[in-house]
């Protein structure tokens, strides 16, 4: 089956290459050039990377090197039975871009959102078919996390819901069906994870690195401030913001002056700058 991914960022790329190691045909789209081909480069490190650890077949890998094409027109989605959105967090652009693949693709095809914090049944109702609309939210990194939040809106079809299962199953990873809600569950419990850690460290007598340490002698694979940096400050901001507003602005999920400190300093984490830790640790 061909499957369209329409955003190639980190997240965007990660999921294609899930997509292409699943068997898929991949069209992986963006508006320029040059992310599409840092994309490709990425996803080929990231598969030869998967051979190296003897966790990608090497037949099935070269396989999936030889699935993508690449393309800057949305109208060359037009032969794929899923699309996967992977665009910025914003209602507006999701819903246009959905109106704009509605006219494009074929009435049985799936149009699938990885966010977790934006509406599913939102972005659904600008379409002319809001059943066929679902959200599949990978886990970040996407190529190594096995866990997918599939997410059905409230007109969200039994057979899309059925196929969308089926997909991700057949990728490998693990679907666990959600009900449309602000930040799922991965999410709701990680900004409490990092809320508490942030918390505590305002409280005084802790260090981020006791913190860290702690919670990973407790079991977790990431202390909650290494995770931040490795997820990105600003990221993690981001959805920290649009679950406040999506709760109505409940007290757990206010965003944190520390991390708006560190975005203004241009310190992302270990993409940019460092983040709670030096760019170099």
């Amino acid at each position: 089956m061909h499957i369209a991914v329409v955003g190639a960022g980190l997240m965007g790329a990660n999921i294609a290459q899930v997509v292409a190691l699943g068997g898929h045909q991949v069209i992986l789209h963006d508006t320029e050039d040059r992310i599409l081909r840092l994309a490709l480069s990425r996803i080929s490190r990231g598969i030869d990377q998967g051979v190296r650890l003897g966790k990608n077949d090497p037949l099935i890998a070269r396989r999936a090197r030889r699935a993508f094409r690449l393309t800057t027109e949305l109208a060359d989605c037009a032969p794929a039975g899923v699309v996967i959105e992977a665009i910025h967090e914003d209602l507006e652009l999701k819903q246009s871009l959905f109106q704009a693949l509605d006219g494009i693709v074929d009435d049985k095809t799936i149009l699938a959102t990885s966010t977790n914090t934006l509406p599913v049944t939102a972005q659904a109702a600008v379409t002319r078919l809001p059943g066929r609309v679902i959200g599949l939210h990978f886990c970040n990194p996407a190529h190594i996390m096995r866990l997918v939040e599939v997410v059905r809106g409230e007109q969200t079809r039994q057979d899309v819901i059925d196929r969308a299962l089926d997909l991700v199953r057949g990728m490998d990873k693990t679907p666990v069906l959600l009900d449309d809600r602000p930040g799922l569950v991965v999410n709701r419990v990680a900004q409490a994870y990092f809320g508490e850690a942030l918390s505590l460290l305002d409280d005084g007598g802790l260090t981020i690195d006791t913190i860290d340490r702690l919670m990973e002698a407790a079991g977790f694979p990431m202390g909650p401030f290494r995770l931040m940096d490795f997820l990105g400050i600003d990221t993690v901001f981001d959805v920290t913001q649009a679950l406040f507003d999506a709760t109505f602005f409940a007290a757990p999920y206010r965003p944190h002056p520390r991390q708006q400190r560190l975005i203004e300093a241009g310190r992302l984490g270990y993409k940019r700058g460092g983040g709670f830790y030096p760019e170099s640790s």
